[in-house]
């Protein structure tokens, strides 16, 4: 049998949980989730961008984070990021934000908006904690008293899991074990603790064995490791401290060669120290 595929790439991730095929292994996942929240379980997702076979690994319109609803309009968005831990605080708040006010129609009032969740998966540390589960809330500082319940930011860190330990009962770790990329010889006592994971697991069996998804895997691991030079080769030459100091011209070629490898506006606008419109306006 082939190697196989990770399932902390993006293209993969995709597969197993954003597929409407799969939605039930997306429905559990968020379960396990939201429990760990003191959370009631859902009973229904609706998936809002279902993975399809126009996703292009190379196209940069190609999205493949998850978008889903509950039943009463509450929105989840699911990120897995492999490489790019530049300013991934600002930019889950930006995109939140823009989610949270694309809700509104004209003549709507505020009291239509509905709770936003964003739940990031890292394949690196983020918070200075040894929690590898971290859900963030707006709250009071003095009091705890909750402002409101419409903002729920989740961190999943990967690399705080210890590979060698096999939970003893259900629960998310066993998903994040898996995500990370356990060995096949615990494969078995995963699915005894959660079932529904060997549905995902015959998933990237599957996937692994088929050269087409292969093939649009190596693509998409390449974009991303090209993405992420970038991104490194940009923040080591100072881009922003040079913007500063008036080089503009300068941050506006880094810019340039970034949309070149169709990388994201807002992580471009981040690095190089332009504004989005501004690096908007260099596309065209």
């Amino acid at each position: 049998m082939s190697d196989l595929l990770d399932p902390r790439n993006d293209f993969v991730f995709k597969r197993i949980f954003g597929s409407e095929e799969n939605k039930d292994v997306l429905l559990v996942f968020l379960n396990r989730t939201f429990a760990e929240s003191g959370e009631q379980p859902l009973t229904e997702i609706v998936l809002l961008n279902p993975y399809t076979d126009k996703d292009a690994p190379l196209d940069k319109q190609s999205i493949f984070n998850i978008w889903a609803k509950r039943a009463e309009g509450k929105l989840i968005n699911i990120e897995m990021q492999l490489f790019n831990k530049y300013d991934i605080e600002k930019r889950t708040l930006y995109y939140w934000s823009k989610r949270y006010s694309s809700q509104l129609q004209e003549g709507q009032t505020y009291k239509e908006l509905k709770k936003c969740v964003t739940i990031n998966i890292l394949n690196y540390s983020f918070i200075t904690n040894e929690r590898y589960h971290n859900v963030f809330h707006l709250r009071e500082d003095h009091t705890g008293l909750e402002l409101s319940d419409d903002l729920e930011v989740h961190f999943m860190e990967l690399s705080k899991l210890d590979d060698r330990s096999v939970p003893m009962a259900g629960g998310l770790i066993n998903w994040l074990l898996f995500l990370k990329g356990a060995d096949k010889s615990n494969w078995e006592v995963l699915q005894m603790n959660e079932p529904t994971l060997k549905k995902a697991m015959d998933t990237l069996e599957f996937l692994s064995q088929d050269r087409e998804a292969r093939r649009l895997y190596e693509e998409r691991q390449k974009y991303l490791h090209d993405e992420a030079s970038m991104i490194e080769w940009a923040t080591e030459k100072g881009i922003a401290k040079g913007l500063v100091e008036g080089e503009k011209r300068k941050a506006i070629e880094i810019a340039k060669n970034m949309l070149s490898f169709g990388i994201e506006v807002s992580i471009i606008a981040e690095t190089s120290g332009l504004t989005v419109s501004e690096v908007e306006a260099l596309k065209n």
